[in-house]
């Protein structure tokens, strides 16, 4: 009965679709009926099978590829984050071009003739640094006022969607455009401010710019507490869940909050987000198309969260806190965003992918395109890498370095990304002391290596909360280094105010040390490299360097993955592109997606650059390969 229930929802959706498409009706319209419980464009029902696909982790020459794959399995719209900070990385100076280049990834979607479900923020999350707030927002408003009706927050925020709202208001489905829904804020209900101004004021905000052209909606989580915050008046009201929830609960907290409307799942998860120092995410194909037969005969729409991940290149993953603190129970994301989708990291599909479309074309939603294959990856080999030059050396690129009594944070200094270390001289007073000797750093964001006259003595994470650490002073030491690392700002829940650094005094038992010496280190190019000559050894933390030239079998450059075996911490930098953090020795993911259009293909020289905090292996080799190890072995 139940599958009988199915196949008959299936064909009025096929037939609803294929009627909507063609619609020949002149006045463009997207609107809900209340009483019916549908969506209507242009005064026919409508439903939608949305995936999410997001421009910012997929480099632009393969965006058509994942559009497309997306439409072979069935889904006849595109659901996309829009990241402020990627846009507008510094006050008033936007960025539009390439990745960012918003407006031809729109048009890509309307030439496969999808739709779009926008979610423009100004907050995203998507485990995302800083959940997609540019960083400077935090020295340019008051500490806790992100998320509310604090007026200097509102005035970033206005600035920011006059660009953006300006540029896509043609792209609206009312003005000819193929944009049916915008997002106001983004799963308000699970942030603790719930200020019912601020929501009323950002609505407001968005109707000037979508006036009718779309439909105005939220998500939230599945619980009623999440609706009690997140419910927006005259907003329309969606839910988000996975596999493991009873979906005519969840789908009843949308009924109770509002009068009417189509049932909407924003957000159904057929995969999982995955941590470092955590095992690797994984969702059973077989439960998702359970739950996505569980919706499809309520005549539910829903979108995916992923359909294709993507990647975090460079320093763009941000962070959970798993803890009631802001200084303990840190976890900091992968590079990877591969999320167990149905498309994978690099675009290929998948087990998930295959069953999702069958079920598709089995309820008759879709017509049976061609299946999409795999496409093959590129295997390169060894490549030895030679030690270039440290961190504690002048020539290292940074910032010059800046002189204080106490210590200063990242955004005290203007910087976003990488480390910062923070230096002193230890006086003759100061190692008077009976040894062993606590030293302790009360605030550590995120990760400080500990180094006495430039050799490491230990670490401590925010992951465990450690802020004291036992050392052994020789009245021969001169210095005290302490390197910072900022693993990504976190993205979710209350803490999102994720300043980095030192915060405190830091003491050497009783003692405060002082002054310090700042350096900072935001590894946001590498090109500096090609003019420091390589040594035979060097002090970690370090820069290491290969050139190289691919076999000319390779006339085309295919995808591939660097096995990162053998290495234990830090970034790699591919012919001048950050591809990302790597850390093996945490796990679970061992290498680093390389696009082929990151390479060049011979006589063209390829540089890749290694920057290594600990510990490098003994033959300095890495390896590209043409299978990615995401799942690799842990280590706390």
């Amino acid at each position: 009965m139940h599958l009988f229930a199915l196949c008959i929802v299936g064909l009025l959706i096929a037939s609803v679709f294929s009627n909507v498409i063609n619609s020949p009706t002149s006045e463009r319209t997207f609107v809900i009926d209340h009483e019916k419980n549908e969506f209507l464009k242009d005064g026919e029902v409508f439903r939608y099978v949305s995936g999410s696909l997001h421009y910012f982790r997929i480099p632009q020459p393969y965006w058509k590829d994942r559009i497309k794959k997306m439409k072979a399995a069935g889904l006849n719209a595109v659901t996309t984050y829009v990241e402020w900070s990627l846009h507008e990385p510094f006050p008033g100076m936007y960025n539009f071009e390439g990745i960012a280049d918003l407006e031809y990834f729109i048009k890509l979607i309307k030439d496969e003739n999808m739709y779009i479900i926008l979610r423009p923020g100004p907050y995203i999350c998507a485990e995302r640094d800083f959940g997609g707030f540019p960083y400077w927002l935090l020295n340019k408003t008051p500490k806790k006022s992100l998320r509310t009706n604090n007026s200097s927050y509102r005035k970033y925020v206005s600035i920011w969607f006059n660009v953006l709202m300006t540029k896509l208001k043609p792209y609206l489905y009312g003005n000819g455009g193929n944009i049916i829904m915008v997002q106001v804020e983004n799963e308000y209900g699970s942030y603790y401010a719930c200020d019912s101004q601020y929501k009323l004021w950002l609505r407001d905000l968005l109707k000037g710019y979508v006036e009718n052209k779309a439909v105005l909606f939220t998500i939230d989580g599945c619980g009623q507490s999440y609706f009690d915050c997140g419910y927006i008046p005259e907003v329309y009201a969606t839910v988000d869940f996975g596999i493991s929830v009873n979906t005519t609960e969840c789908f009843n907290l949308m009924k109770n909050i509002q009068n009417g409307g189509p049932l909407v799942n924003s957000e159904f998860y057929p995969g999982w987000l995955s941590h470092w120092q955590e095992p690797l995410a994984v969702v059973r194909s077989i439960d998702v198309v359970n739950q996505m037969k569980n919706m499809l005969a309520l005549n539910a729409s829903f979108s995916f969260y992923m359909f294709h991940g993507g990647t975090n290149f460079g320093f763009t993953s941000g962070a959970n806190t798993n803890d009631t603190t802001e200084n303990s129970g840190y976890l900091p994301q992968l590079t990877s965003y591969d999320y167990d989708a149905p498309l994978d990291e690099a675009g290929d599909p998948t087990e998930k992918y295959f069953m999702i479309k069958k079920t598709l074309e089995e309820a008759k939603y879709t017509t049976n395109y061609l299946s999409p294959i795999p496409t093959p990856k590129g295997a390169y080999g060894t490549f030895h890498v030679q030690p270039v030059v440290s961190f504690f050396e002048k020539v290292a690129q940074r910032i010059k370095p800046v002189i204080s009594d106490v210590p200063l944070s990242f955004e005290d200094m203007d910087i976003n990304t990488g480390f910062l270390m923070y230096e002193t001289i230890l006086t003759n007073d100061q190692k008077k002391i009976i040894n062993p000797v606590n030293l302790t750093i009360t605030t550590v964001r995120d990760r400080a290596i500990i180094y006495l006259d430039q050799v490491k003595v230990g670490t401590m994470t925010r992951l465990k909360g450690n802020t004291t650490m036992i050392l052994n002073i020789d009245s021969s030491v001169q210095k005290l280094s302490i390197l910072i690392e900022n693993q990504g700002r976190i993205n979710y829940g209350d803490f999102l105010e994720d300043r980095k650094g030192i915060f405190d005094h830091v003491l050497l038992g009783n003692r405060i040390l002082s002054p310090w010496k700042m350096t900072a280190y935001p590894l946001n190019e590498t090109s500096w490299l090609s003019s420091v000559k390589p040594v035979e050894n060097v002090q970690l933390p370090a820069f290491y360097r290969t050139q190289f030239m691919l076999s000319e079998n390779y006339t085309t450059c295919l995808d591939t993955y660097l096995d990162t075996s053998g290495w234990t911490k830090g970034l790699a930098f591919l012919n001048g592109v950050n591809l990302g953090r790597y850390w093996p020795l945490g796990g679970p993911q061992v290498t680093l997606y390389v696009p082929g259009l990151f390479l060049r293909p011979p006589p063209g020289i390829n540089t890749l650059v290694m920057v290594e905090l600990e510990s490098a292996p003994q033959n300095l080799s890495v390896k590209f390969i043409d299978t990615p190890n995401l799942n690799g072995s842990i280590t706390l």
